[in-house]
């Protein structure tokens, strides 16, 4: 992912003696049991980060610098109580840098981390990553804590599995109410669901669909995910080592629905909620459903909308779409390219859904046009796979050790601050790499970026979920002129074309709106009311005040998988690996407040944008 994580593949063992991994652990622990928070503050380098997910903050939070380690630690280490520090692994050193994985434990919790140090007047911590992994007498029923399953003996008031399972679902809503109620049955709803079951956590999952996995079944027929089978992981089950490298989006589907099933998700599909209000008097929410069509009332503790960021289709408004005669879709409803044989069509937008819409369409005859109002990042799949996500998610990296979890901390340890400073490069060997590629689409007329500086398809996915593209193959009809090509903004339709602002006219049978999705607090404005969408504020970004990611920085994925301003309110979505690695911290960010745990959240996060 990161050159940084590229030399830790080939650090040396250090013996105990030179290692200043040891010095530096030691006397921050020292540090933290006296309660000395300028010693501990002082063991971090002038410019340095710690990123903590829930271990110290109860939040997912990253602080800056000795002064923002001092300022988090006045606030959290009194109650935190951290202690018993020790490595998981031989520290290793290279360029200057020693890495060290370690383990710890906390008044309620146990939790794993990364420390990258370096040597400042003695070692100093550049990067910490801290992270809870389990909740101290609340620990999940894995390996040696599986249940037995089987109850052997002889009892007259026996009851099967079968039947408490039955039981539990004919009560569920009715005699019993779930502590937290998830919105959105996509991977991100289930992958929490199946958290909250293995922690006992009483939760609920509702979607609007027939089937567990028909948000994936809907989509148009050639969708195939655009990330490979070791980044996609669901907790606890992972994908057979037979997976297709891309998974078809009807496999998916198939795949999240026996998920449901066998990790005994409760899950109502054919479910709509209608409306949401919190009552702050009892701390708890009432959300109004149609369940097959059934009114129903169900009064939650904790709301999660776990809608997607994907989920909330943005619809632009033109003059002349209530005259023109064709169809029109949002890249969402989309079905296919089956109808459209000879047609012509007209896509509006130039990133993932525009560009696989077009390929598909340009297969099965149609004649077709892609509209692009403003520059596209565009990595070739294979390149992204070698030198992007090769070192953390591939069958090379798992041969080195590295498993799904440990990349996902490794990718977790970097602070999004200074991402875009290890990001630069690989894209840079990228650019080099498919030069031809890139000089074929500029000269036909495609308007490409690498970022705002240079750092690619990451920090755009987290800056802004939106203005790349990763190819698998359409672009070449694009280089290669079968996909015509249209630049601008649309000024308005008429019976039978799109007209552009500088006077072009595109005739069109259909319009594919691949115009992107709205910031999930756009779902809260239509559930709840406009205020509350408000008090939360925007989902997503990082505040690098780049293209749609207006500053301030705030450091983190705004209201995501965290507290926010609202209580009892969270978000849950991102891709397949956000969904999986970050379910585990908002699902024991609810565990611990059903178990009744102080939960002290640190540097709540402030609303600065609406939407």
């Amino acid at each position: 992912m990161t050159q940084l994580d590229e030399r830790s593949a080939t650090m040396p063992t250090m013996t105990a003696s030179d290692d200043p991994a040891r010095t530096w652990l030691a006397a921050f622990e020292d540090a933290l049991l006296a309660r000395d928070v300028a010693r501990a503050a002082g063991l971090f380098a002038a410019t340095s980060f710690w990123r903590d997910l829930i271990a110290f903050s109860w939040n997912i939070t990253t602080v800056e610098n000795p002064a923002g380690v001092a300022d988090l630690l006045t606030a959290t280490l009194e109650g935190t109580a951290p202690h018993g520090f020790r490595f998981t692994e031989e520290p290793e050193t290279a360029d200057g840098v020693t890495s060290a994985w370690f383990e710890f434990e906390t008044a309620v919790g146990r939790g794993r981390g990364l420390v990258r140090i370096v040597d400042e007047d003695g070692p100093k911590a550049w990067t910490l990553l801290t992270t809870m992994y389990e909740l101290k007498g609340h620990e999940e029923p894995l390996r040696e804590r599986r249940p037995k399953g089987a109850e052997h003996g002889a009892r007259r008031d026996r009851v099967s599995w079968l039947e408490r399972r039955q039981a539990e679902e004919a009560s569920l809503g009715t005699e019993t109410q779930p502590y937290a109620l998830v919105i959105g049955g996509g991977q991100g709803g289930i992958a929490l669901g199946a958290r909250l079951r293995q922690l006992g956590v009483p939760a609920l999952v509702i979607d609007r669909h027939p089937r567990p996995g028909d948000q994936w079944r809907g989509r148009y027929k050639s969708l195939c995910l655009h990330d490979p089978v070791w980044y996609d992981h669901l907790p606890y089950i992972k994908f057979p080592e037979n997976w297709p490298v891309f998974a078809p989006k009807d496999k998916v589907g198939d795949w999240l629905e026996s998920y449901v099933k066998v990790m005994e998700v409760p899950y109502w599909s054919n479910t709509t909620a209608t409306s949401a209000a919190f009552d702050e008097a009892s701390g708890t929410w009432t959300v109004e459903i149609e369940r097959d069509g059934a009114p129903l009332t169900l009064h939650p503790t904790q709301l999660v909308f776990a809608t997607g960021m994907s989920g909330k289709p943005n619809v632009p408004v033109f003059p002349g779409q209530d005259v023109f005669r064709g169809e029109q879709q949002h890249s969402s409803q989309h079905p296919g390219p089956d109808a459209y044989s000879g047609k012509k069509v007209v896509v509006i937008g130039s990133n993932n859904s525009a560009f696989d819409i077009c390929g598909a369409l340009w297969e099965h005859g149609a004649d077709v046009t892609m509209v692009q109002r403003s520059s596209t990042h565009i990595v070739k799949s294979d390149t992204l796979m070698d030198i992007g996500l090769g070192d953390l998610y591939s069958e090379r990296a798992l041969a080195a050790g590295v498993t799904t979890e440990k990349a996902d901390l490794i990718f977790a340890s970097l602070p999004y601050r200074i991402m875009h400073e290890f990001q630069i490069p690989l894209y840079d060997r990228m650019r080099e790499r498919d030069k031809d590629f890139y000089d074929r689409m500029t000269a036909a007329g495609f308007d490409l970026d690498w970022g705002d500086d240079g750092s690619g398809l990451f920090l755009k996915y987290l800056r802004r979920g939106s203005g790349y593209y990763i190819d698998v193959g359409s672009a070449e009809l694009v280089a290669d002129g079968e996909v015509a090509l249209a630049h601008g903004d649309v000024d308005h339709l008429t019976e039978d074309a799109v007209v552009l602002k500088d006077g072009t006219v595109l005739p069109a049978d259909l319009v594919v709106y691949a115009t992107g999705y709205g910031s999930m607090n756009g779902w809260v404005a239509d559930l709840i009311s406009q205020e509350v969408a408000d008090t939360v504020g925007k989902c997503w970004g990082l505040g690098s005040d780049t293209t749609k990611d207006p500053g301030p920085w705030e450091g983190e994925q705004r209201n995501m998988w965290k507290p926010t301003q609202q209580p009892n309110l969270w978000f849950h979505g991102g891709n397949l690996h956000q969904s999986r690695h970050y379910s585990l911290y908002l699902a024991l960010q609810l565990k611990a407040r059903h178990a009744g745990i102080d939960t002290p959240v640190y540097g709540l996060q402030q609303v600065h944008h609406l939407r």
